[in-house]
């Protein structure tokens, strides 16, 4: 006998960090002690790493049943190509999945407050030029395409608020969706405070990132009026159970 099921979605993944999930020394830390000890290992990522690591992830996805992913890649070392993102389009369509490829970034390092190193940053001139080119040469905007392209600056620690601000505009004018982590720890939702004077989903409402356009990762850290301001705008929300857990971030309020 057989079941069938439509095939399951993943709606937010890092398939570069597949290369680096069993190290020992980050398998009981938080998540800021996390990247500030993988960043480095990750700055000498290269195009053959990004292609193989792809591969292994999807083969995963498809195996247990999901024939969708959405991947945010955001770490462009300096002394790598900027077509990282190219080699994820090539693996997903060797192993014939539908990929969402997320044109991820940083553009705020650790000398101007935010937390990755300069190894792995990029200008924001570099990131929207390059998005823009990443749309125009891989999205498809047909209903359940193979492929299609989102913009997605990592986070509220490691990119700048204009960045956040031309990248929506960016978004919306190629009509691709945004995508970022919000409300992950408890430490993020202090460095809003202390750098914006806001909480994490106030800051975002500020540069225009919400709508049916938008989801976030994560939203572990949020009050109930958030929660509404998210149904209210139509926002969406990819919650991440095993990640959460396995950095001790806590549980999103998912009814």
């Amino acid at each position: 006998d057989y079941f069938l099921y439509p095939g399951l979605i993943n709606t937010h993944h890092h398939f570069y960090q597949t290369l680096t999930r069993n190290i020992p020394q980050v398998q009981n830390v938080e998540l800021f002690n996390w990247l500030e000890y993988l960043y480095p290992i990750w700055s000498r990522l290269t195009p053959e790493a990004v292609y193989y690591s792809s591969l292994v992830a999807m083969g995963e996805l498809l195996k247990t049943g999901c024939t969708t992913a959405v991947d945010q890649f955001y770490v462009f070392p300096k002394n790598q190509p900027k077509e990282l993102l190219d080699e994820e389009f090539r693996a997903a369509q060797e192993i014939g999945i539908r990929f969402h490829g997320s044109r991820g970034s940083m553009s705020l390092s650790e000398k101007d407050g935010g937390l990755p190193p300069d190894s792995v940053v990029q200008t924001e001139g570099e990131i929207l030029t390059d998005s823009q080119r990443v749309i125009e040469k891989f999205h498809d905007s047909e209903p359940f395409a193979m492929q299609k392209v989102v913009l997605a600056p990592c986070s509220p620690f490691s990119v700048t608020e204009n960045l956040l601000r031309e990248s929506i505009k960016l978004a919306r004018n190629y009509k691709v969706g945004s995508h970022t982590h919000l409300a992950e720890t408890k430490d993020e939702d202090e460095f809003c405070q202390e750098t914006f004077g806001l909480r994490p989903l106030k800051y975002m409402e500020k540069v225009g990132w919400l709508g049916d356009d938008v989801w976030f990762a994560h939203c572990v850290h949020l009050t109930e009026s958030e929660i509404d301001l998210l149904a209210e705008t139509g926002t969406g929300v990819a919650h991440c159970p095993v990640s959460n857990q396995k950095l001790a971030s806590g549980a999103a309020n998912i009814p």
